[in-house]
């Protein structure tokens, strides 16, 4: 989202789509797919107001498809999966969606999209996190996806961000490494380190951040963090010349 001049977010701008802004609702869901149901192939039948919304076929084969904004809003609607094949979102964010759905994130269609979230670690796996350059399974929230900004926050004596990493890969609830019990985890890959960290204190002494849920919770949990990634963003590059570069495609402008 964009900052308005008046502390209000507004949608982002897209370049080269139908729709000059994202979609905040289902309606620019549907006015965006069809402009693109042919790049996947598809011929569209009929769009009802019954469940599903849209029968279309792909050659011979039939396509049953849900318009949502956010794909786990299919969920919160009690649909049956069972009787649909597509679901087409803005923003997916639904990892335990079933298998037999596939989901078209338009975001990702136009290049848009991703969300940022810190990730508190603590003990050997801070210096762990500082010393990888990638990894295969590391923990990270449930509703993160592909693409996504994972932001390491050394929990105490450190209390800080000094590591940042790139969702490369689906979320899944596999076995933990560090104990018997199950955890959502996703491959990671590094974008930079800072040589000059990020701390709580900073965070908390900003005049927009520090009414953050995420300061406000003492950074405990994974937070998401979207909304303040462009005062986020601004803070690391202030002080981290070299995080530039690096962060150059997770720019404020391209955010979900």
């Amino acid at each position: 989202m964009n900052r308005g001049t008046d502390g209000t977010h507004r949608p982002i701008r897209l370049d080269g789509a139908p729709l000059d802004y994202a979609p905040t609702n289902e309606l620019g869901v549907v006015f965006l797919f069809s402009h693109l149901a042919n790049r996947f192939g598809l011929r569209v039948e009929r769009v009802q107001s019954a469940f599903p919304d849209c029968i279309a076929y792909r050659g011979t084969r039939r396509v049953r498809i849900e318009f949502e904004y956010r794909s786990r809003n299919f969920s919160t609607h009690r649909h049956d999966p069972k009787k649909c094949d597509w679901i087409v979102c803005w923003v997916h964010d639904w990892p335990t969606v079933p298998k037999r759905l596939r989901v078209v994130e338009l975001r990702r269609e136009f290049g848009q999209g991703f969300n940022v979230w810190f990730q508190p670690i603590a003990g050997e796996h801070r210096l762990e996190a500082e010393r990888m350059t990638r990894c295969d399974y590391w923990s990270a929230s449930s509703l993160a996806g592909e693409g996504d900004l994972v932001l390491m926050y050394r929990t105490r004596p450190d209390h800080y961000v000094s590591d940042i990493f790139v969702v490369t890969g689906p979320v899944e609830r596999v076995r933990a490494r560090w104990n018997a019990g199950m955890d959502w985890m996703a491959p990671l890959r590094k974008v930079c380190h800072l040589a000059s960290p990020i701390h709580f204190s900073d965070l908390k002494e900003h005049r927009v951040l520090r009414r953050a849920a995420f300061v406000r919770g003492k950074m405990m949990g994974r937070h998401r963090a979207t909304e303040y990634w462009p005062e986020i963003h601004r803070m690391i590059v202030a002080r981290n010349r070299s995080a530039k570069q690096p962060l150059r495609a997770f720019g404020p402008e391209r955010l979900a």
